[in-house]
């Protein structure tokens, strides 16, 4: 895997020296963590961080570079690398696309909902979705893009169009959309169905509801596709009446 900084080239260097176990380290991600989660990055400063963590603002300095490389470190955490490893991984099974695809819906689902997840991840989460800064950007260029990607290739194909097609797009965004907003939006999801708990179980129940809604719709559009190039076909060969 590529671990290759992709923040800045100041912050990157000093972030890349210290070892990820320091105890300096690891109690400044966790005060940034709760503070930029209740006030946003903007809004959080370095010395409100350090004083809750114990630290001086020279090791901000030391194990990030700078605030936007603390908080980058703080959205590659949030946003976990390890869940589109598990993307990954299940895309590059050997299996019917349709068995793939069931298996990318588990595994991310079960990554969201890991129950050694701080409770701010998914409230970072929500002020990048408000106000993105470059920090999500750059996480999803080298991660998020590539697993996007390899969905587009494996959608396309079921519904036999190029990856790059927009129905494809569209397809493969709204898949995304039925996972994320049991995470993203998990209060409103509580508020109208009072029974959602995100036991393992019910993850897998709703998993199977996703991949079973998302490749009925798939089928359908195949066969609609499908039907659509046999009509265009014989419209093409039928020869044109004399006048």
């Amino acid at each position: 895997m590529d671990r290759r900084p992709f923040i800045g080239s100041k912050t990157a260097r000093r972030s890349r020296r210290p070892a990820n176990s320091d105890p300096t380290r690891d109690k400044l991600l966790d005060a940034a963590g709760r503070i930029f989660a209740d006030r946003g990055y903007r809004a959080a400063t370095i010395r409100e961080i350090c004083i809750a963590a114990g630290a001086n603002v020279a090791a901000v300095n030391y194990h990030f570079g700078d605030k936007l490389g603390l908080y980058t470190e703080v959205v590659r955490q949030s946003a976990r690398l390890a869940e589109f490893q598990a993307a990954q991984t299940a895309l590059d099974q050997a299996a019917a696309p349709e068995e793939v695809l069931r298996a990318v819906i588990r595994a991310r689902l079960h990554s969201l909902f890991r129950g050694d997840r701080p409770d701010w991840n998914f409230r970072i989460m929500a002020h990048e979705l408000a106000q993105p800064t470059p920090a999500l950007r750059r996480l999803m260029n080298r991660v998020g893009q590539p697993v996007f990607h390899r969905l587009l290739g494996l959608i396309g194909g079921m519904i036999g169009l190029p990856a790059e097609d927009e129905s494809t797009c569209l397809c493969a965004i709204s898949l995304l959309g039925q996972i994320m907003v049991y995470a993203l939006a998990s209060p409103l999801v509580t508020a109208i169905w009072p029974e959602f708990e995100p036991t393992p179980k019910q993850v897998d129940r709703i998993a199977d509801h996703i991949a079973d809604f998302s490749l009925s719709y798939l089928q359908n559009f195949r066969s609609k596709n499908s039907a659509r190039s046999i009509q265009r076909t014989k419209r093409k060969g039928k020869p044109r009446a004399s006048k």
